[in-house]
């Protein structure tokens, strides 16, 4: 039992779980679940006892329970005891001062980041206003390598999405050139295949390869098939950069995607034979997913977002991406609840070790639109985001929501004075896409990367 009076008003919370959720800002999803507090004092009377809870409370209480949770099992059985040891003696209110202080280097934040569990960062996060969660991620660099360097300060990278309603091979090229003429690529080209098909993906896989390798860009293919149809096809021969699958915070949900743990470990193994040496996982994630499979413990989503972010991290991934507002309004509501939790997402993963990019997203049918886009893309990037989608138009024709563009990314570019990956920055200068002052421009007139893509659009 945990317990806190606030205004003279005695408040008891019955378990972990139950504080952990009403200590949440409000959002659609914890409502939904009838998880999130009644009233703003209950919720700031959960926020108090939060506050004065030891860290080391998570490491003999589980939020679900050990023996019924293999993610639960994966975050205490791998906990680094020496790693945690100098926050050990802090509360949660206490590690929020810390992270603000000047003892959080970049170098003391890496170190702890193996001492760190799910939990702590979620209930740390829940106590931050969002420059706080700014602040604190922007001292964390993660920076993973595959044939580019993605993760370095003062770098922003992006996801170029070419995706196509009918993954028609010529509507995929076009997209691959505007994002390529617009600086887009570096973190990885990817598309989201309208089917699961082997054929279909190990078609996409070939086209995106052939347009790498034709162009010699320093990138890194994906097509986001089921990790199950991707180990098929690394079997049969097929030209895969990266292993994708989309993961969750409870063993419960991760079957609702067709996954365990034991298959992402030999999925690993695969990839890792394939390219060793290198980060070769992508892993995509959004709060609300548990709870949209009724696998949820009766924990709140952002909570359960972190704990999968403990799944990515035990695979050394290249990309780790929350699509944020992705599932709709039923789970984050508004621009506001989006851009709380785009940024908690960002703290956590980042707190934890990981790569973080975002796809700063919202459904047609959410209480967003492309200003909330704007300003939430602009606070991530100023906080360290590895990378972004770019997407064209900032419009998926294929998964119908809306994202951001390729015009988007080099804004921020720009305006914050951020920098493709150096690799792809360098191909892109032989390529005459930058001017004197090392920004992306597209030609006035016909380029040399236009001109080479022809015959890759009359072959397609």
């Amino acid at each position: 039992m945990f317990r806190a009076t606030v205004g003279g008003e005695r408040h008891c919370f019955p378990s972990l779980a139950v504080l952990m959720a009403e200590a949440t800002p409000l959002r659609s999803g914890d409502q939904l679940a009838g998880l999130a507090a009644d009233s703003q004092a209950r919720r700031v009377a959960a926020q108090w006892a939060l506050a004065d809870l030891p860290l080391t409370e998570f490491l003999t209480t589980a939020v679900v329970p050990y023996e019924a949770d293999e993610v639960t099992r994966l975050i205490q059985d791998t906990h680094d005891a020496a790693a945690f040891a100098p926050v050990r003696h802090l509360t949660v209110g206490g590690f929020r001062e810390w992270l603000l202080s000047d003892a959080a280097t970049t170098e003391a934040l890496a170190a702890l980041a193996p001492g760190l569990i799910p939990e702590m960062v979620a209930a740390t996060s829940k106590l931050c206003r969002l420059q706080d969660l700014m602040v604190a991620a922007s001292r964390a660099q993660v920076v993973t390598r595959f044939r580019g360097t993605i993760g370095l300060p003062g770098r922003l990278s992006t996801r170029l999405q070419p995706n196509h309603p009918a993954d028609d091979p010529r509507g995929i090229a076009a997209s691959v050139l505007d994002g390529l003429l617009l600086g887009s690529g570096d973190a990885c080209i990817g598309v989201n295949p309208a089917t699961d098909s082997p054929e279909r993906t190990h078609a996409l896989l070939s086209l995106l390869d052939e347009v790498r390798q034709t162009l010699a860009i320093p990138t890194q293919t994906c097509v986001l098939a089921h990790v199950t149809t991707t180990m098929e096809l690394m079997r049969r021969g097929s030209p895969v950069d990266l292993v994708f699958q989309s993961i969750a915070g409870t063993e419960a949900a991760n079957a609702g995607f067709g996954i365990t743990l034991s298959l992402l470990d030999e999925a690993h193994a695969a990839i890792t034979e394939r390219h060793p040496g290198l980060h070769a996982m992508y892993f995509e994630t959004g709060q609300g997913s548990a709870l949209s499979s009724g696998a949820h413990h009766g924990v709140d989503q952002q909570t359960l977002e972190a704990r999968a972010y403990a799944v990515a991290r035990c695979y050394r991934p290249l990309l780790v991406n929350t699509v944020v507002g992705f599932i709709g309004p039923e789970y984050l509501f508004d621009g506001k609840q989006i851009t709380r939790a785009g940024l908690e997402d960002h703290f956590c993963g980042k707190l934890l070790g990981l790569p973080m990019g975002a796809d700063v997203c919202y459904t047609n049918h959410a209480e967003a639109d492309q200003d909330d886009a704007d300003a939430l893309l602009a606070l991530l990037a100023a906080a360290g985001i590895n990378f972004v989608m770019g997407v064209p138009g900032a419009d998926d024709i294929m998964l119908g929501y809306q994202s951001t563009s390729f015009h988007d990314a080099l804004a921020m570019r720009e305006l914050l004075g951020r920098r493709p990956a150096p690799e792809f920055e360098a191909w892109l200068g032989e390529q005459g896409l930058l001017d004197q002052a090392g920004r992306v421009r597209p030609p006035g007139g016909p380029a040399r990367l236009s001109q080479r893509f022809q015959s890759l659009l009359a072959a397609a």
